[in-house]
């Protein structure tokens, strides 16, 4: 199937690694002009020369940092047709183990990051009447994960922003939508300590995700078939969730 991506302009964010790194793969492969943006200089150029993608460096979390990646990206690639922001995952912890301080800091990271990136490529999305904004979010937006007691509790409210926004755009052609990984194999995952056989006799599916079937969902919702995607939080998680 051709998707209808060959020479559209996307930027991808906490794609240094992981899921954002085969997401933006993924797009690369499709014919789309892709900047990456991620934290670490020394990594997000070995991923930019791997996958044939921009690499600009960046910690979003900083004043004025989401900004200037816009407008490094909008200059790069002649503007910003997709978007797909990618924060990556907050630290585990129970509720009694997360200061004060951890949840400002994952409520900057995760949500204002968000609305910041959206506030900013919008505007050009909806005067050209096309345009693809994903949030990457979690399986934990719909059912809590034990010990990530900080993403149980802020992504849910991503797939609120999701769903309001889109019925504000949608009639400009632009499409809002949440992808929600499950358990995949990817860094993140080996970092919190997850037990993969454990899991994968959880899962319906009998193992774990690879990050490049995540980055096949990105892709198609990316396309001009999924014009008619909007508002939507779709996992991408092996039959895990009991409920949709």
């Amino acid at each position: 199937m051709d998707l209808g991506l060959n020479n559209k302009t996307a930027l991808v964010t906490g794609a240094s690694r992981g899921l954002g790194k085969a997401v933006a793969a993924a797009l690369v492969a499709e014919g789309a002009k892709v900047a990456i943006c991620a934290r670490d200089t020394t990594r997000l150029e070995a991923a930019a020369k791997e996958i044939g993608a921009i690499g600009i460096a960046a910690d979003l979390s900083q004043a004025g940092a989401v900004d200037a990646v816009l407008r490094q990206a909008t200059d790069k690639l002649g503007g910003i047709e997709i978007l797909v922001v990618n924060t990556g995952g907050p630290p585990a912890g129970g509720f009694g183990a997360i200061s004060d301080d951890a949840w400002r800091k994952a409520f900057e990271a995760l949500w204002i990051s968000a609305v910041d990136l959206i506030r900013g490529a919008l505007p050009d999305m909806r005067q050209r009447r096309w345009g693809r904004i994903m949030i990457v979010t979690s399986i934990s937006a719909k059912e809590p994960l034990p010990n990530l007691m900080i993403s149980n509790a802020l992504r849910p409210g991503l797939h609120g922003l999701v769903n309001a926004l889109s019925r504000e755009v949608a009639a400009d052609g632009v499409t809002v939508n949440a992808i929600m990984p499950g358990y995949t194999l990817t860094e993140r995952i080996r970092e919190i300590g997850v037990d993969e056989k454990q899991v994968a006799a959880q899962i319906p599916a009998g193992r774990m995700g690879r990050p490049e079937e995540f980055a096949a969902l990105a892709a198609f919702l990316a396309s001009e078939q999924a014009g008619y995607i909007c508002g939507q939080a779709i996992a991408c998680d092996g039959g895990f969730l009991r409920s949709i």
